[in-house]
């Protein structure tokens, strides 16, 4: 027999049977261990796994900006000044303004990620384009920086890419026109798109729009102060000769002015009508809003009167239909001469993309919004708290109670538009809380309002008049604690809290 060395024959000999048990116990306590490890990072981290997409926020703390995440943590520590930019909420970049001189208004800029690496150098300076929207409301152009050099202007998208040479004294947006930037070289302004080509020559002393979409073309002046159109595909459709053209347009009809009346032409220059008009406000297809002696009326193309001019306004909705003011009060007439909504409303907005009407009353002082239908039926009534185009949905508040409908004007659950939700809003006993998909009670009816879960996984709750936040799981990450009666919007990530102007959109931690 071979030797099999000492240790195998001094001692007692080991029982591998309560060897083996004991490594198995050990082995079974260490994966036990490393599992409530396990559970427990899930769970410190469950709001990262839950989270779609990551998003950006400013925030302003003790006088300074900074950035925060999706989960309410500092990428950019507060230490900047001047309010820190987001272009975009989706995308991991800001722009840096420091080395500010108040007394003669200089400054500096930087474009960083949230690692604190400058991502666009080589330039003086780099702003966003800001624009605006129909609303009013402030947007800047997706993907596209104004950047200055040696004091002329250029263009870059966000990764840098330069898409118009620094060769410009000026570039600026026209306002509530997507892809649209006026360009200024040598004391004349031209257009170039968001991508950097040049649409039109800086060779005018004014660009104007026409109407609300950049496809219509634009207005330009030329330094005899005449007026014409060049088309977006850089046609001439109508020769600088013009004393003024207004932006309005359709049917490739336009309006001129000739002797202080407006006239309508065709491209090819043919008048449209023999009468003119104090002002041409909208040329539909069938139908043009005009005024006469401050009053506003409608026409069809031959000049027919088709609603009198007895208006203080008038605006189209659909299928010839009109938004009409008298005395201060809003209702809708059609060219038939029919009332559809008397006018008695404090306010009518059409909603095109729903082709539905929602119509604000004044009732014992207090707003109710009435959605009417494109057969103008009343179909909902109620606090309207939004009105998503996007999604196709609207919220409601009726009662203190929270409802949705998409377009076809169907209740619609909650869970059934959120689908990445991992909370529902929930109402009992006039108390609300929140569900799961399944309908288990996941946060108890305790709160006297409260919102739905944002993108970043937080609600806010309201006790005691009051706002705090819970997290995606339920869990109470700011206890009811903020004063927030002045907010239009109430919006919590992390246990930061948005600022009163929703416009400026930043956060807060106080």
């Amino acid at each position: 027999m071979a030797n099999r060395g000492k240790r195998y024959e001094v001692g007692p000999k080991l029982n591998m049977k309560k060897v083996f048990a004991v490594a198995l116990i050990f082995v079974l306590i260490i994966g036990l261990i490393i599992g409530i490890k396990k559970l427990l990072d899930k769970d410190s981290k469950s709001i990262a796994g839950k989270i779609e997409n990551i998003y950006y926020y400013t925030i302003y703390d003790n006088g300074k900006w900074g950035v925060i995440n999706s989960y309410g943590e500092i990428v950019i520590k507060a230490t900047y000044d001047e309010m820190i930019v987001i272009p975009d909420e989706s995308q991991d970049t800001f722009i840096c303004t420091y080395d500010v001189d108040y007394s003669n208004g200089n400054y500096k800029t930087k474009v960083i990620n949230s690692k604190g690496k400058e991502i666009i150098k080589d330039y003086d300076k780099v702003e966003v384009v800001a624009n605006y929207d129909e609303n009013k409301n402030i947007k800047y152009e997706k993907n596209l920086f104004k950047v200055e050099k040696d004091g002329k202007f250029g263009l870059v998208n966000y990764s840098g890419k330069k898409l118009l040479e620094c060769e410009y004294a000026s570039i600026n947006p026209i306002f509530e026109i997507e892809n649209s930037l006026i360009i200024e070289k040598d004391g004349k302004f031209g257009v170039c798109d968001n991508s950097g080509n040049v649409i039109i020559n800086p060779d005018y002393t004014k660009i104007q729009k026409i109407g609300n979409d950049y496809k219509n073309g634009y207005i330009v002046v030329n330094s005899e102060n005449k007026y014409g159109i060049i088309g977006f595909d850089k046609e001439v459709i109508l020769e600088n000769r013009y004393d003024e053209i207004k932006g309005v347009c359709g049917q490739e009809i336009y309006v001129i002015k000739e002797n202080g009346k407006y006239a309508l032409i065709k491209k090819s220059g043919e008048k449209v009508l023999d009468k003119t008009y104090d002002d041409v406000l909208e040329i539909g297809k069938e139908y043009i809003v005009v005024s006469n002696n401050g009053k506003y009326g409608v026409i069809d193309f031959s000049g027919e009167t088709k609603i009198k001019f007895d208006y203080e306004s008038l605006e189209s909705t659909s299928d010839n239909y009109y938004i009409s003011k008298v005395s201060g009060k809003y209702g809708i007439v059609s060219v038939n001469g029919e009332t559809k909504i008397n006018p008695e409303c404090t306010s009518i907005k059409y909603i095109g993309l729903g082709d539905f009407i929602v119509a604000d009353y004044e009732e014992n002082g207090s707003i109710v919004s009435k959605i009417y239908n494109s057969n103008y039926e009343m179909k909902i009534a109620g606090e309207i708290s939004e009105i998503n185009t996007s999604k196709g949905y609207i919220r409601v508040k009726t009662e203190d109670n929270y409802k949705y409908y998409n377009f076809k004007f169907e209740e619609k659950s909650a869970s059934s538009l959120f689908t990445t939700n991992t909370l529902f809003l929930s109402k009992r006993d006039g108390k609300y809380g929140f569900i799961d998909s399944s309908g288990k009670t996941i946060v108890e009816h305790i709160y006297e309002d409260a919102t739905e879960q944002n993108s970043s996984g937080y609600a806010a709750i309201k006790k005691d008049g009051v706002w705090g936040a819970i997290d995606l799981n339920g869990k109470v990450v700011v206890e009811p604690t903020y004063d927030l009666s002045r907010h239009k919007r109430i919006d919590f990530i992390g246990t930061w809290h948005l600022c009163e102007d929703t416009n400026a959109n930043y956060y807060l931690d106080v």
